[in-house]
């Protein structure tokens, strides 16, 4: 027996989403710092003078809508074009129509869809025409366009950034969509506020997630008389696990990896091991992790803590051993140790400091006095002369000249008085102070 559909007048393969897509601004939800009323892109948008612009944000927030509200807004040709099927030949006949119409008067907007997955080359065909206002460009993109957009196509654009739906966004969103079919369809759809709220919860600020929901708890909710209740038993069997927006390769990698540095260098534990765990349950290689810190053991503990870069390596190694799911354990052992320990970048400090000079002497000769001379001639040529021996020396110091002459005196290492660094301060205090008693003037 064929089901009947609760939405019989409407294309059954097309998503509630695109099929209750908002047609105007006053429909659309959210992104109200830049279509509130009296806000830019609004402005941009109801009097019909676009520009060339990039929509940056995360997915379901509206970036397509707005695409297609824009089409039925402007009195230009639209167009939209997919990276898929978008070859350069077909890209270059369109932008000479288009270069056509303009010198008729007639405007065309190009809409591109999930910009970033244009390669190079075909992003390269359309700079031409936008340079020359032959067309106005619009892209959309959930990664960050500095990354994946050519700089110079980039330039030519306004970037608004589109931010993830709150909430209350959602919630208003479902609410309006389930008026909607209610209004239109004979069976009314019978969910409660406590239903509602844990659609827009599971959803994490994307609308299309949390239209796909309500349409899957629509189809399979209980029918009766003229009605389909949706209960919460019915949404436990839909939602059973939050997806996690974590892209390995794109922005939000770089930003978590940062937030997980900048946590433990705050000594803040707790949010360092969220932020641990956030990388994990996204998919994130635990070898990576375990990497990066090494690298922050070494740069944010350094000497304060001698114990750091140890614990780190070990973890680093049990990864290697055993793997996920079971290094997880270990991971947040060394970000816990990590967070807690003293706080140093005193070693990282001087190797910059070092690198600077390095970059400008690296053509200085060594010292004579510190080259080996295995050979006659080098002993000739004066290698290795007034060489001396600390081990021989009773405070197993000298006054021996070890740094090319353009940069001696320069100080790299500047020891904290943190945890165990003390210790070190204290060494390098005392050989100061022999050196100031023992040099020659």
């Amino acid at each position: 027996m064929k089901q009947e559909s609760l939405f019989a007048n409407q294309s059954n393969s097309m998503p509630l989403a695109d099929r209750m897509r908002p047609k105007t601004l006053d429909q659309f939800v959210g992104q109200d710092h830049l279509l509130g009323h009296g806000k830019i892109l609004r402005e941009l948008i109801e009097n019909d003078q676009i520009s060339s612009m990039i929509f940056w944000g995360p997915p379901g927030v509206g970036k397509t809508t707005l695409a297609s509200i824009i089409a039925r807004h402007t009195k230009a040709r639209f167009i939209s074009f997919s990276a898929v099927n978008s070859s350069i030949s077909k890209i270059k006949k369109i932008m000479k129509q288009a270069s056509l119409d303009r010198d008729e008067g007639q405007k065309t907007i190009l809409f591109i869809d999930e910009i970033h997955r244009f390669n190079k080359s075909q992003q390269d065909a359309f700079l031409p025409y936008v340079e020359k206002g032959s067309i106005i460009l619009i892209g959309a993109t959930t990664e960050n366009p500095s990354f994946e957009i050519n700089s110079a196509l980039l330039s030519r654009c306004k970037v608004f950034v589109l931010h993830k739906l709150n909430q209350k966004d959602i919630t208003l969103l479902i609410y309006r969509i389930i008026k909607n079919i209610n209004h239109s369809n004979k069976k009314k759809v019978d969910i409660g506020s406590d239903e509602i709220k844990i659609i827009a919860n599971f959803a994490d600020g994307d609308a299309r997630r949390a239209l796909n929901t309500l349409e899957m708890a629509i189809l399979n909710g209980k029918k009766y008389n003229n009605k389909i209740k949706i209960t919460l038993n019915d949404l436990s069997q839909l939602i059973t696990k939050k997806f996690i927006l974590y892209d390995k390769n794109g922005e939000e990698h770089y930003n978590i990896i940062s937030a997980l540095h900048k946590s433990m260098r705050n000594s803040d534990v707790d949010a360092a091991i969220y932020w641990l765990l956030r990388m994990l349950n996204g998919g994130e290689d635990p070898i990576y992790i375990a990497r990066r810190l090494i690298r922050f053991a070494s740069e944010d503990v350094g000497l304060a803590d001698t114990n750091a870069l140890n614990v780190a390596i070990n973890v680093f190694q049990a990864c290697h051993f055993i793997g996920m799911p079971e290094c997880d354990v270990s991971l947040v052992e060394a970000v816990t140790y990590l967070s807690l320990a003293p706080k140093s970048n005193a070693i990282y400090k001087a190797k910059l400091a070092a690198e600077k000079d390095v970059k400008r002497t690296a053509d200085d000769p060594v010292p004579l006095q510190i080259r080996n001379a295995p050979t006659k001639l080098m002993k000739k040529l004066g290698y290795g002369k007034g060489y001396q021996l600390a081990h021989y020396a009773k405070d197993k110091l000298t006054t021996m000249k070890t740094m090319p002459p353009s940069v001696e005196g320069h100080v790299y290492y500047k020891p904290t008085a943190e945890g165990k660094e003390i210790h070190f301060k204290n060494r390098l205090n005392q050989i100061k102070m022999w050196h100031v008693k023992h040099d020659k003037k």
